[in-house]
């Protein structure tokens, strides 16, 4: 019994790297890297961002080219519903400089960057998942920026 034990178990190890083998590999994540930038005159350089359909997740860069400080010209880059930007904007301004200008738990919100002032910049990553086909837009939620301060955002 013990001799039939052991030949079973030296037969799953040693069939075990065929199927390894023949299992297919997982999918890698495809990040894609996206850079805009926001200045003195409350403008983003760039009006329309996109990502391949194949992306997996977004890596943004947001980069204050201007030189005032936070306090009086701060940027940050926010991503929304475009039917949810008028109340993501407004519900910014009253979550305070402390907040980014976001309001905590703000389910509307799928993406943001901290806010920042001039020479600064920051990072972030976040998923396209179910991002795909949807009508979506960015702005800088900092008091009285939204107007200037938006664009389209495309998966796909």
């Amino acid at each position: 019994m013990k001799m039939l034990r052991y030949a079973l178990v030296a037969a799953a190890v040693v069939g075990a790297p065929s199927l390894l083998l023949s299992t297919p590999a997982a999918a890698a994540d495809k990040v894609c890297k996206l850079e805009i930038a926001g200045n003195d005159q409350m403008q983003f350089d760039k009006k329309e961002l996109s990502v391949a359909a194949d992306c997996t997740q977004v890596q943004l860069t947001l980069k204050h080219t201007g030189k005032l400080p936070k306090e009086a010209m701060g940027h940050n880059w926010v991503l929304v519903k475009a039917a949810d930007l008028t109340a993501v904007a407004n519900a910014g301004m009253t979550a305070g400089p402390a907040n980014n200008y976001i309001q905590a738990g703000d389910k509307r919100v799928i993406a943001h960057t901290k806010t920042i002032g001039g020479g600064e910049s920051d990072t972030i990553t976040f998923p396209t998942s179910g991002l795909a086909g949807q009508s979506l837009m960015y702005l800088c939620t900092f008091p009285g920026h939204n107007a200037l301060m938006r664009g389209t955002f495309k998966v796909g």
